[in-house]
């Protein structure tokens, strides 16, 4: 295999397997993929800033903004300064906002935790691909 046929290989499993996510957010009736990765982000039980979320999930700010303001008027986050910082917040989920995410998130956790049965050695798989995705930035910040 040559570094051609790798990387369309990967580019297409990266991309079934982000599918098999944004087909559950379908079938949960979430207006947008990206709702569900912000939901996935925040069922954590830590506060994450937005910006924090955009960079780890590779939403864009605005898509963003839009859905934790949606997420705001409908009570299921709460926003907070950051101490130190003018424009950036702090998210985290409501009480009702886990109950939400929960909702939504507690059967694709059990999905996952039967195919992560299944994986071997997945520590190393995740240091093979963080290592991988560490490559990957290096290349896209040469070229901006």
């Amino acid at each position: 295999m040559n570094e051609r046929i790798f990387f369309y290989r990967l580019g297409k499993l990266v991309y079934q397997i982000d599918g098999v996510y944004e087909g559950y957010g379908k079938n949960c009736k979430l207006g947008s993929p990206n709702l569900l990765w912000i939901l996935y982000a925040l069922n954590d039980g830590e506060r994450h800033s937005q910006k924090q979320i955009c960079e780890d999930w590779d939403i864009p700010r605005s898509t963003a903004n839009t859905i934790i303001k949606d997420l705001e008027n409908k009570n299921y986050i709460a926003l907070s300064q950051i101490k130190g910082e003018r424009r950036e917040l702090l998210v985290s989920l409501t009480e009702s906002g886990k109950e939400y995410a929960d909702s939504i998130l507690s059967d694709l956790y059990k999905r996952e935790r039967e195919i992560y049965s299944e994986i071997e050695a997945p520590e190393e798989l995740l240091d093979v691909l963080q290592n991988l995705a560490a490559k990957m930035q290096r290349i896209a910040a040469k070229g901006e």
